[in-house]
């Protein structure tokens, strides 16, 4: 079994819990200073906030739907060493309502990367297998983007800026080419978009409008698998409530579950919301509800295991692609153990 280089998980993702004040508040313990942020209330119908450093302060985008950035001078204000500042919006800071917000760490100020024929400002941090990339659309049937990790992406969410268009999800454990929609319940879907999968150093598309439009400014969330830190994968459903067990290596923080072959929502679980297990609520990143009611994904010190049968996560021969974070490794110098 090999061990992991990343001995502090949340030295490089942590779910952080805030209640909001309805004036500007200063959230700490993050643990760093976060490069990619993402916020939902759990309470009540609202946006999922989605602010990166490469960007900046006050440019948000939202999971739920195909708008281009917004700019929100009262949302995620600034980015600080031990978290992050929001202003007076409803979205991240009603009074008294309960926040969950899901932090990364890329590599703070941005550079300029030249490895595609496109080039792309860039945030990599090659250690957690993270990068933001941000470039201008030319309109190629042949373009290339650098992402900075020196290894293959497994999984992308990649958003136009400047006009509505859906978010397009590259994933590995779907078809070749084609595509998921982070905003959609819809199936994998066959595309024009991801033209040839990713390199240890680009990422591939044509002249998709949704893409790289010439002209056109484009976000791209990269991730790739660091070992005891970060997977992306796949599972089968069995449709029974003792459900499939998908083992990942470390206990998990965060996990992010799309039912690939079949219409279903995006569903998002993490360590820290109302504990592990059967009390774990999901939120849905393609809606803007508030936090279920009950968790259908235990948490385990080695992997998840789902605990229904519904199509969204369990069904009978369902195909579901998954994205997932550690809070603790299951081999090294700090080992999850069991509860």
């Amino acid at each position: 079994m090999a061990y992991t280089t990343i001995k502090k998980p949340s030295d490089y993702f942590n779910t952080k819990l805030y209640t909001g004040t309805g004036s500007s508040n200063a959230i700490t313990g993050v643990g760093f200073q976060s490069d990619w942020t993402w916020i939902k209330d759990r309470d009540t119908a609202s946006n999922h906030m989605v602010t990166d450093a490469v960007r900046g302060a006050t440019k948000t985008l939202y999971t739920q739907n195909a708008d281009g950035e917004s700019t929100v001078a009262q949302a995620l204000k600034s980015f600080n060493t031990d978290g992050f500042t929001v202003g007076t919006d409803g979205d991240v800071n009603a009074n008294t309502k309960n926040f969950a917000s899901w932090n990364w760490l890329a590599n703070g100020s941005s550079s300029t990367n030249t490895d595609g024929n496109v080039n792309t400002t860039v945030s990599a941090n090659a250690t957690s297998g993270f990068s933001i990339v941000k470039y201008t659309g030319n309109g190629s049937q042949t373009a290339t983007f650098g992402h900075g990790l020196n290894a293959v992406p497994k999984m992308i969410l990649l958003k136009k800026l400047n006009a509505s268009a859906d978010w397009v999800v590259y994933h590995e454990a779907i078809t070749s080419a084609n595509r998921l929609i982070l905003n959609s319940t819809a199936a994998q879907e066959s595309s024009a978009n991801w033209r040839a999968t990713p390199t240890n150093t680009v990422f591939n598309s044509n002249a998709s409008n949704i893409i790289n439009n010439s002209g056109d400014s484009y976000i791209a969330y990269v991730f790739a698998n660091v070992t005891g830190y970060s997977k992306f994968g796949s599972y089968v459903g069995n449709g029974n409530s003792d459900g499939t067990f998908t083992y990942t290596g470390f206990k998990p923080a965060f996990v992010i579950i799309k039912r690939s072959d079949g219409a279903a929502n995006w569903e998002l679980y993490d360590s820290k919301r109302l504990g592990y297990n059967s009390s774990n609520p999901p939120l849905y990143p393609d809606l803007g509800n508030a936090e279920g009611d009950n968790g259908r994904v235990d948490i385990l010190s080695n992997g998840f295991k789902i605990v229904t049968t519904s199509g969204n996560l369990g069904a009978s021969g369902g195909t579901y692609i998954y994205m997932c974070f550690a809070s603790e490794p299951l081999v090294g110098d700090n080992p999850a153990t069991a509860r």
